[in-house]
């Protein structure tokens, strides 16, 4: 079927919501004002559980049907959290916090899946129980991790669990999904490189850690030239380049590196480390000086279960006529650690042609709520349709 006509009428008054949830951003697991906000509505639409402080910010709903023969319990996510990044969108309702804004959309996330949750909780047209999750800190902090950790999937005995990001460039209220592999682990690495300062006059007498560390980031490329499969997919970028120095004459004794690495297989992740490592210590020996490298495994691939998928791009295209398949994405994203817990599948919805997420410039296009809200709401009454 396609848009509920529920959602058309409650419009005004989910974009009021994710209006005042842009102005107020709140970063990583400092979702408090955001979080109690969640907990509130939740309460207000007369969910039969609602609980706070799973995960240590994060929040979870649960929404029984009219009829529990079936006993089946699946979760639906939504994140929160906000970027720490100064907004330049120039919208009315523009962050008030100085240093933060949505820049990736989960203000309408969150908007989305309590509009679904209202509309749940008021007609309650299923066989068994929706658990709605309300998630902080997925913009590097592990959120989704923190909440499995906490008990979320055994508490509430979730069976299946699904996602949804908002998607600029794709028509708006459209869906995209593609079974399998789909977000890329997004690991994390610093490389200290440490040489011998000295006078910019006399090079000869130093071991130039800018030269060195210049080396290092050129060979890095060598990993998905070179080393990995042309087939595979990986990414390496350094990101920060800072030494020790300010002045123009002098030679920093120091170099400090960070950067990611994305990758979609195991195999070729653990290439990428292995490498990695070797690379840079390897070159700075050459030159004469050290390498020293830290490496963190961040956030996994995200792997969409295959009849999970299935079943959400068909109720996608109940929605809005058809799904599109999506390409793979070399972001992260968290929610890998949930489907890492329990089957499942997470779906793009267009946000049409808006600036990118993570851009100072971006603003979650309030059109394609009715579209989100009627995905929530569709998924849960065909995955547990009343008798």
């Amino acid at each position: 079927m396609p848009i509920k006509n529920r959602f058309a009428e409650l419009l005004p008054e989910i974009t009021e919501w994710r209006r005042d949830l842009h102005r107020h951003p709140e970063v990583l697991f400092d979702t408090h004002r955001t979080s109690g906000i969640v907990a509130e509505k939740l309460r207000e639409f007369g969910c039969d559980e609602v609980v706070e402080g799973i995960g240590r910010t994060g929040v979870v709903g649960v929404i029984r049907g009219k009829e529990s023969k079936s006993g089946k319990v699946i979760g639906l996510r939504a994140d929160m959290d906000a970027l720490p990044m100064t907004e330049k969108s120039g919208v009315p309702y523009e962050s008030e916090t100085p240093g933060a804004m949505h820049a990736c959309g989960h203000d309408g996330h969150t908007a989305m899946l309590l509009g679904a949750a209202r509309y749940l909780a008021e007609t309650r047209n299923f066989d068994g129980t929706a658990v709605v999750i309300f998630q902080p800190a997925e913009e590097g902090g592990g959120g989704g991790k923190v909440m499995c950790d906490d008990g979320l999937m055994e508490r509430w005995g979730i069976e299946e669990v699904y996602g949804m990001h908002n998607w600029p460039g794709l028509p708006t209220g459209s869906f995209s999904i593609r079974p399998g592999a789909f977000f890329a682990a997004a690991d994390l690495f610093e490389i200290v490189i440490e040489g011998k300062g000295g006078h910019a006059a006399k090079p000869h007498e130093t071991i130039d850690s800018t030269l060195v560390a210049s080396h290092v980031v050129v060979a890095l490329q060598s990993i998905a030239s070179r080393n990995a499969n042309p087939v595979e997919q990986v990414v390496v970028s350094v990101t920060s380049f800072e030494t020790a120095s300010k002045a123009y004459n002098v030679i920093p004794p120091r170099v400090e590196m960070k950067g990611t690495v994305r990758t979609l297989s195991p195999e070729i992740r653990d290439l990428a480390e292995e490498r990695l490592k070797k690379i840079a210590e390897a070159t700075a020996e050459a030159y004469g000086a050290t390498a020293e490298v830290v490496y963190e495994r961040n956030y996994p691939v995200m792997v969409n279960s295959e009849r999970e998928t299935e079943f959400a791009a068909e109720v996608a295209t109940r929605v809005a006529g058809d799904c599109a398949a999506a390409d793979l994405v070399m972001g992260g994203e968290d929610f890998a650690f949930m489907l890492e817990a329990r089957p499942g599948a997470y779906i793009l919805v267009g946000n049409g042609e808006t600036a990118p997420v993570h851009n100072p410039a971006y603003d979650f296009n309030d059109e394609a709520i009715p579209a989100g809200c009627s995905y929530w709401a569709e998924l849960v009454e065909r995955r547990l349709p009343a008798a």
